[in-house]
């Protein structure tokens, strides 16, 4: 899906905001329900709660595959989808994560998640995009039938998953607002977690801008055809592979407000580079060293809130973490699809640069105080 959504909205459209509106809608549930979803994946059993969504995200999809076999597929129904698939993103996204942090014991969640990472990185982005670009050059329907077909499968191994559920007894279980309300105090009055939380929220911002036309990008400044985009995609899956592999050395060699800072110094030159370039190999490189910083960044982040989040409060502080997060990527999929539409494609990675830069400057020395809190805690 990575590769064959955005190139089947590019075979329908090449208006960069129309593009970048697909983005948008996969987005906006985190806006809408992200809260709801973090207080319900705190009340039912989280492993019962995937596989019927997994289910759910099937049949979806089998829907949009037909669609495009009867040739009936539009921009109305590719946004549709989208928003589907990503209200059930705030639900699964989220549980697994808890499923994972009370499974764990704390001390070894960064490892834990490392390797979450990496196994992420081979299948989602190493494998996935070459493989649906391949399977979108042979026919448009073809990706999509197989994703419906890895959402079964999900669903199948989850039920392996062996967890007792963390449930608050019937009789004390409060309402969902109230649940909803002990979250956002929580993240607000924990300084690491909050940190995170509104760092994660701006650098998203400027992230989502650059990359919501990254497939008009490839097309246009690159020169790439849909399995080069493929490619390229899995180019930040082999720098994803080599941070993964790396980051136990790294925990243990360096402080977390090390690899935080270095990771946001990089994010902000690989908009500058990605700017300047016309050469797909350079491009490959940038997105090579900036997968790397992903899933090193996002490893030391999530281990970070996961141990110093209450096991019975993971969902809903997650969810508003998320909320942040994601919530941005389309806030930024709006603007950086506005500036490639009156002012190029090239336009938003100099937005996202300067963004960047400002933004880092301004966090740059609260940054010690999410090591601080974590070292406490852990």
């Amino acid at each position: 899906m990575l590769a064959a959504g955005p190139l089947l909205v590019a075979s329908i459209t090449t208006e960069p905001f129309a593009v970048a509106m697909s983005m948008f809608a996969q987005r906006l549930p985190w806006f809408l329900f992200g809260l709801q979803a973090g207080a319900i994946i705190d009340r039912v059993d989280r492993r019962r709660l995937i596989i019927v969504v997994d289910m759910i995200r099937a049949v979806v999809q089998g829907l949009l595959a037909i669609t495009i076999v009867f040739d009936v597929v539009s921009l109305p129904i590719v946004y549709l989808t989208m928003f589907l698939l990503g209200t059930a993103e705030t639900l699964t996204d989220n549980a697994g994560g808890a499923l994972l942090a009370t499974a764990v014991p704390k001390q070894g969640l960064g490892q834990a998640n490392a390797r979450l990472f990496g196994s992420m990185m081979v299948t989602n982005q190493l494998v996935g995009p070459p493989l649906g670009a391949l399977l979108f050059a042979a026919g448009l329907v073809f990706p999509f039938g197989f994703d419906a077909i890895t959402f079964v499968l999900s669903a199948v191994l989850i039920t392996r998953v062996r967890i007792e559920p963390m449930l608050e007894p019937e009789t004390e279980r409060p309402r969902v607002r109230q649940q909803v309300m002990e979250g956002l105090r929580w993240l607000w009055a924990h300084a690491a977690v909050r940190t995170l939380a509104i760092m994660i929220t701006a650098f998203n911002i400027t992230f989502g801008a650059a990359f919501s036309i990254w497939v008009l990008y490839a097309r246009e400044r690159l020169g790439l055809d849909a399995v080069g985009f493929g490619f390229l995609l899995a180019a930040s899956a082999v720098g994803g592979l080599i941070g993964s592999a790396i980051f136990g050395s790294l925990e243990k060699r360096f402080a977390y407000s090390t690899l935080l800072r270095a990771g946001l110094i990089l994010e902000t030159f690989t908009h500058v580079a990605l700017a300047l370039t016309r050469s797909p190999w350079l491009a490959g490189s940038v997105m090579m060293a900036f997968g790397a910083h992903a899933v090193i960044w996002g490893t030391t982040s999530t281990t970070i809130r996961q141990r110093s989040v209450p096991a019975a409060l993971l969902g809903r502080v997650t969810s508003v973490y998320l909320i942040g997060g994601l919530g941005a990527l389309a806030l930024g999929a709006l603007l950086g699809g506005a500036i490639a539409q009156r002012w190029g494609v090239v336009a938003p990675f100099w937005f996202a640069f300067v963004g960047s830069a400002v933004i880092l400057a301004f966090t740059w020395r609260s940054i010690a105080q999410v090591t601080h809190d974590a070292e406490t805690t852990s």
